[in-house]
């Protein structure tokens, strides 16, 4: 071999070392791993969680998903369905912090995206919504997606009329008539 060769080849192992540094230094900064790598008691809480969820025991999924989240912080299929469960308990605002923190996990988590984009419409911010919609169809590129599709139509919904919104609209709707008399 010749010394350009035998140049091109170490710069080769260097740089290839150094990809490898940089990603390993980037996923111990973040704390993230695999989802093949959670700890499996924290996977085990996740089924019975489901489970208990799909038997109607909300409050009983919920414990076990905490447990699966303290057990193993980097779970985010337990912060995904801890986000489900407050919605089915009507708790927007734990939904869409949970959600985020299965985002922190996995920044292009697509169910995650949309989930949090759905509470977002019910909650009014159709705006924030709308950037989780276009992240989405980004990560989808043009392939179908169901996820975009759901969250589309829930922002072509818009936010549900709630009954404060209802209680000041109707006084003005009887005061009208009162006034023509």
């Amino acid at each position: 071999m010749n010394v350009v060769s035998e140049s091109i080849m170490r710069f080769t192992s260097v740089s290839a070392a150094l990809a490898l540094a940089a990603v390993s230094i980037s996923t111990s900064l973040h704390g993230q791993r695999p989802d093949d790598q959670i700890d499996p008691r924290s996977v085990a809480l996740v089924e019975k969680a489901k489970a208990a969820r799909a038997a109607g025991n909300l409050s009983g999924a919920n414990d076990l998903l905490e447990s699966a989240v303290v057990v193993d912080p980097r779970n985010r299929q337990a912060f995904i369905l801890i986000a489900e469960v407050a919605r089915q308990q009507e708790l927007p605002g734990k939904a869409i912090r949970f959600y985020r923190e299965a985002l922190t996990i996995e920044p292009n988590d697509v169910a995650a995206l949309r989930g949090q984009g759905e509470v977002l419409v019910q909650k009014g911010a159709v705006a924030k919504a709308r950037e989780n919609l276009a992240k989405i169809k980004t990560l989808c590129a043009a392939k179908p997606c169901a996820d975009a599709t759901v969250l589309a139509a829930a922002i072509a919904k818009g936010p549900p009329v709630t009954a404060t919104a209802q209680a000041t609209v109707t006084p003005l709707a009887a005061a009208a008539p009162a006034g023509k008399n």
